[in-house]
Order: C-alpha cells, then sequence, then structure tokens
C-alpha cells in the first residue's frame, strides 16, 4: 500500500517553519488562514507546550514557493500571539518524525519483518497473532525507506507525527 504522504512531492519544495506562540484558543487558526490564504497547503502540524506553560511551539510543514514562504514567515510573525516564526535549514536543526505502522503478517514471515525493523533501528510495539505495530524515528527520509522496505508486507495502517524541529547548540528554536 503506498503512503499518499510520499505521493507528488519534491522533497525540495518541502519546508519546515517553528513558531513559539501564545498558549491561547484561535492562535492555530489565525496562522492556519495566513497559510491558507497564500495557497500554502500544509503538509503537517505539530503543536506542543513549551516548558512554561503560557507558551506553544508550532512544527508546520508546508510545501510551495520559498519566496512566498519567506512573506507567510513575516507575516505570521507580525500576528499579535506570535513570539517568535522561522523557516529551518536542515542544517542548522535536528528534524525528527515518528511514525507508527501497523502490518498484517503472519508466523511464517514475522522473522523477516523483524529484520526489517532491527536493520531502521524502529520498535515494536505491539504483537498480535496476525499483526505487528512498529514506532520508527528519525529523518522524513529515513521513513520513507522503511515504508518502502515494509511495502513486501501487508501494511494496514499508517499514522505519522510530521516533523519537530529544534536549532543546534544554544540558537533559539
Amino acid at each position: 500500500m503506498p503512503d499518499p504522504f510520499l505521493e507528488n512531492k519534491d522533497r525540495q519544495d518541502i519546508h519546515t517553519v517553528s513558531l513559539l506562540v501564545a498558549n491561547k484558543p484561535g492562535v492555530l487558526l489565525r496562522i492556519a488562514l495566513v497559510f491558507s490564504r497564500r495557497g500554502f497547503n500544509v503538509e503537517s502540524l505539530v503543536v506542543s507546550s513549551t516548558l512554561d506553560g503560557r507558551f506553544s511551539r508550532m512544527t508546520i510543514t508546508a510545501q510551495g514557493d520559498p519566496t512566498m514562504l519567506e512573506q507567510i514567515v513575516k507575516q505570521v510573525g507580525k500576528l499579535v500571539d506570535v513570539i517568535h516564526a522561522c523557516e529551518h535549514q536542515d542544517s542548522h536543526a535536528v528534524e525528527v518524525e515518528l511514525a507508527l505502522i501497523k502490518i498484517a503478517v503472519d508466523q511464517e514471515r514475522r522473522n523477516d519483518l523483524l529484520t526489517v525493523v532491527r536493520h531502521f533501528k524502529a520498535q515494536t510495539v505491539d504483537i498480535t497473532h496476525d499483526s505487528v505495530i512498529v514506532q520508527v524515528t528519525g529523518g522524513t527520509e529515513k521513513l520513507d525507506a522503511m515504508v518502502e522496505m515494509l511495502s513486501e508486507f501487508e501494511i494496514l495502517e499508517i499514522v505519522r507525527t510530521g516533523k519537530i524541529v529544534m536549532a543546534r547548540g544554544r540558537e533559539t528554536t
């Protein structure tokens, strides 16, 4: 089963934006509207609280023109509840994604499946008589490669978090 997340995507056009925002109702909607009005498709969105509960960190992965994205980041940065907004480049940040993959597998093929799981340093998080749920973390390319390798099995379901990002060193995310 092909992963719809991978279809028709040129990874060169994928951008990762990090926002530090006030942890208030309606902030997410206002930010999503800025992307929508400019014709950007949000590929993934991860929101979590920071150490200081008054703020949340948003990581948005979007596809589109880099010049337009620069305008979007500036416009989002001007919103009242946005404290900081920036696009992250791969070389200056650590980007990680998590996926849960449910695979139908019988006893005869289970060892073959577990070999793939070990190769990608993934973990089994659930095993039944006829299925396995695997958890894998890493860069998008690693997850894409694992899904490709698992395509020889019957993939029942995939859930991906989207990227989370943190600036390297002492630089602020």
